[in-house]
């Protein structure tokens, strides 16, 4: 496989680790842990792997032999830049332990391991793949490992290939996965370890103990990037508002770190709508204000920023997506047979008075999107509903009317643009390839030191690398119960935009000043060799929370 200068380059790159996880360590156990809402169902749906320590590594001179023990691998759910890194801090980690340690990845995600799909990492195959971006070393898949004959599948390989402990590389659902697995096997008294790795470029993986998700950092970069080159040209051109779509099925972290970076006119955040019970009309008006304003100036021209799960978070959308649900949850095998129309007519049928309404107004295609097409999870597929052109064309026929009635004298011209799909693979910047592979080595100590039903963690990363922390955190502590397909069930807590967060302050306080005047800032692209201030800095959300 031919591959490119930058590649190689970045093939020989080493990551930095913590001080505690450059040579020898002994784990330091904290107080017992409790999750952080639904204590006693929580409890009684984990007793096994519920109430453990936060465990914390340190620096130790003595160091024992380990037994040979072999590990597996899996990459869960949407791609992240710096997976292929924790691989290889996981490689590493367990190789430095015994030499005759043996990594298997299991193919596809999950499914790979209810398949016996799997391959023998081995330091030749791992070599081409250090430091770049992508899931392609073992590929990645969405299966969810949550019924018991899943269980059972999966332990007739670790058994087969003699693996005492599994490391699973995901999100919030993933390592709720990975959890449900920890406490099955620890009840059958399987002798096999179930460690997660939080994993997720949407950023809403984050709590006290857990301060990002890996590859935030990569990708809010390289959009930031993309959207900083927008603006230049916006900027040149002078006569085109830019509507960007920013992935984040959930939260607005992408958005509004990409908003801190580059300083676009418009940044919407989901979780304030849903805060202020803004309707998609009141989001509409403001963004038509400014367009009007910035028109009287002789400024036809701006760039907005539009979060993917926007529509979710808008009160009477997301009232209306509650109820249909749990619809389709409890009767959804009753109109899948039926055509467009007769399946538009049952959910009217079937909906209250209020959510009717609301289904009424929407465009067909976003309702059928609403209705129809859900992702393995169950969730609305928000990255195929066009918000950012739903959006500009609601402003636009705005800024008609407000023409009519001699309000308004611009001109308004849009373009769309989403990016998601471009920033997951991204070669991981140096904080991201050192993050990474800090994880992967945590999660070997974890194993080493007998730990189940753990996330590996890394902590104080606004600091050098050395003075970061590494350990583990029981992943019962993020949990809390949530209605999910009309039924309520354990799951890790989302990390969502907080508005009373420095982030979120901070962004507030200036964008009355760059909704008006042209702020833009250029980041340009990722930089992995240079001044430490130039390529080892972390997002400006990390660095605003850790202040």
């Amino acid at each position: 496989m031919e591959i490119s200068a930058l590649q190689k380059a970045r093939n020989a790159y080493q990551p930095k680790l913590p001080k505690a996880l450059q040579g020898a360590v002994k784990v330091q156990e904290g107080a017992p842990t409790q999750s952080v809402d639904n204590q006693e169902e929580i409890k009684a749906l984990f007793p096994n792997t519920y109430g453990m320590p936060l465990v914390e590594f340190v620096p130790t001179d003595k160091c024992e032999a380990n037994e040979v023990m072999n590990v597996g691998i899996i990459l869960s759910g949407g791609q992240a830049p710096g997976g292929h890194n924790v691989i290889s801090g996981l490689f590493d980690g367990v190789k430095r332990l015994n030499p005759e340690n043996k990594l298997y990845g299991f193919l596809m995600g999950p499914g790979g391991l209810v398949d016996h799909k799997y391959i023998e990492i081995t330091e030749e195959l791992l070599a081409g793949y250090r430091n770049t971006g992508g899931f392609d070393l073992i590929g990645s898949g969405r299966t969810k490992l949550e019924t018991t004959d899943q269980f059972e599948k999966g332990i007739e390989i670790l058994r087969k290939l003699d693996i005492k402990a599994l490391v699973i590389i995901g999100g919030d659902d993933s390592n709720t996965n990975a959890c449900v697995l920890a406490e099955y096997y620890a009840a059958k008294n399987y002798g096999v370890q179930v460690i997660g790795c939080p994993k997720t470029i949407d950023g809403d993986l984050k709590n006290d103990q857990i301060e990002t998700s890996f590859g935030f950092d990569t990708a809010t970069k390289t959009y930031s990037e993309v959207i900083g080159n927008i603006e230049r040209d916006c900027n040149s051109a002078r006569k085109y508002w830019h509507f960007i779509k920013l992935m984040g099925r959930s939260a607005s972290h992408i958005a509004l770190e990409c908003a801190l970076q580059t300083q676009p006119n418009i940044c919407l955040v989901s979780e304030e709508i849903e805060a202020k019970d803004l309707s998609l009309n009141d989001i509409v008006e403001q963004i038509a204000s400014t367009v009007a304003y910035r028109a009287s100036q002789g400024n036809n021209f701006g760039v907005v920023l539009i979060p993917e799960g926007l529509i979710e978070f808008v009160p009477a959308i997301g009232r209306l997506i509650k109820e249909l649900n749990d619809l389709l949850a409890s009767h959804g095998a009753d109109y899948m047979n039926l055509d467009k129309q007769a399946q538009r007519e049952y959910i009217l049928a079937h909906l209250s008075e209020a959510n009717k309404a609301t289904f009424e107004t929407l465009p067909e295609g976003v309702a059928r999107q609403l209705s129809l097409d859900r992702d393995p999870h169950g969730n609305v597929q928000v990255s195929l509903i066009e918000t950012e052109k739903l959006i500009s064309e609601m402003v636009g026929d705005k800024l008609a009317q407000w023409k009519k009635e001699g309000k308004y004298e611009g001109k308004f011209s849009a373009l769309h643009h989403f990016f998601g799909y471009e920033g997951r693979c991204a070669a991981p910047s140096n904080f991201d390839a050192d993050y990474c592979y800090a994880l992967g080595t945590s999660a070997s100590q974890l194993i080493a030191n007998g730990k189940t039903g753990y996330m590996a963690i890394v902590k104080n990363t606004t600091a050098c690398t050395d003075e970061w922390k590494a350990g583990g955190v029981p992943i019962t502590m993020m949990m809390n119960m949530e209605r999910r397909n009309g039924a309520m069930k354990p799951v890790i807590l989302k990390a969502l935009v907080e508005l009373e967060g420095k982030p979120f302050k901070t962004f507030a306080a200036k964008r009355d000043l760059w909704a008006k005047e042209t702020c833009y800032v250029y980041p340009g692209p990722i930089q992995y060799w240079g001044p430490a201030e130039v390529c080892d800095q972390p997002t400006k959300t990390l660095k605003l929370e850790q202040e």
